[in-house]
């Protein structure tokens, strides 16, 4: 079986596809809990923060997610992903690309030059890699209620190839979203690592 190599990690078809994903480096911070409380929101807005100072813009960065799930879980695969286990379990790392190369002392650095008001010391912001690999991905239009029947698709497409999740589901949020963002128009890239 032959992947597409993506020249570039923010792109994705709106039917479901197999291709290899290129390596990015990142500013990040874990969390955990359901996606939309407070605290996720704070981490969100931390991490673009430090990203700006970074990258040396003011431009709002995309915003990327991993979830997964404690050791002692149900597994789970694609299209299952937000149904089996409960949501409140979930573990996440908050992610904005910086430029490749970048350190630890770089982030220490941004992160207090960027001063933001989100920060708290009992944050963790770190660099960190998803290295090049394959995936299955999809560009799911809309709320993020209805990644369900995005997912199930993306799921059913993995199968029929006799790929299954190999790691930390993926989120990639093209469009900038707050608490109170409408969510019609919003679009997201579900990726899902795969072997």
């Amino acid at each position: 079986m032959t992947t597409t190599l993506l020249p570039e990690h923010l792109q994705s078809a709106d039917k479901p596809e197999h291709v290899r994903a290129p390596r990015v480096d990142y500013v990040a911070v874990l969390g955990d809990g359901a996606p939309g409380s407070d605290e996720f929101y704070r981490k969100k807005i931390l991490v673009s923060d430090i990203a700006r100072v970074l990258n040396q813009t003011d431009a709002t960065p995309v915003v990327e997610l991993q979830f997964w799930y404690p050791e002692n879980s149900t597994p789970v695969e694609i299209a299952d992903f937000y149904s089996v286990n409960p949501i409140p379990s979930l573990l996440y790392r908050v992610l904005a690309q910086v430029p490749e190369g970048t350190t630890d002392a770089d982030i220490a650095d941004a992160r207090a030059r960027a001063a933001s008001t989100a920060d708290t010391a009992a944050d963790d912001v770190t660099t960190f890699t998803i290295p090049e690999q394959d995936v299955v991905q999809v560009m799911h239009h809309g709320p993020f209620s209805e990644e369900f029947g995005t997912l199930q698709r993306l799921g059913e497409f993995a199968t029929d190839l006799d790929l299954h999740r190999a790691g930390p589901h993926h989120e990639i949020h093209l469009d900038a979203f707050t608490r109170s963002t409408p969510q019609d128009t919003l679009r997201t890239i579900l990726r899902d690592p795969v072997a």
